[in-house]
């Protein structure tokens, strides 16, 4: 899982300079989801490591896109204010996300159901990712886009 983490951050990096952060973080959400849903589909230990590998493939990228929508959408002098908030913001939802299955587990006496929470996060995060990407870019960010087409 470690390991393809490392392969997605780097991978998430080249999809993002072709077709932007937010859709990059839109796939990566969407594939993570995916890579949960098939823990709750599958059951064994062969198929846990494959799935294992594949949520590493998955959610390795997505955090690193947070930096980059933030640059693509923001003046470079808020940059660093932007993406510390984010990423502290981030580590909030990964350290309340491990808490919470482990909650869940306790209560349930099963991972599906932390699993299935997992998916439903998911979904709002790709709900979030879809709207903005419906809203009309700010008057900079459709500048910034457009020398970055020409260049």
């Amino acid at each position: 899982m470690l390991a393809c983490g490392v392969v997605s951050r780097i991978g998430s990096g080249f999809i993002a300079d072709r077709i932007g952060g937010l859709w990059t973080l839109l796939l990566g959400s969407l594939a993570q989801m995916t890579a949960l849903v098939l823990y709750l589909l599958m059951n064994g230990l062969t198929s846990l490591y494959i799935i294992s590998a594949l949520f590493g493939l998955f959610q390795g990228g997505i955090v690193p896109c947070y930096a980059i929508i933030v640059r693509e959408h923001f003046p470079a002098k808020q940059a660093g204010m932007r993406v510390g908030i984010v990423i502290m913001a981030t580590l909030f939802g990964m350290a309340l996300g491990g808490w919470m299955s482990g909650a869940i587990f306790d209560l349930t006496g099963s991972y599906r159901a932390a699993f299935a929470n997992g998916v439903a996060w998911n979904v709002g995060n790709a709900l979030i990712v879809l709207w903005l990407l419906l809203k009309p870019l700010p008057r900079m960010a459709r500048e910034r886009s457009s020398a970055q087409a020409r260049g």
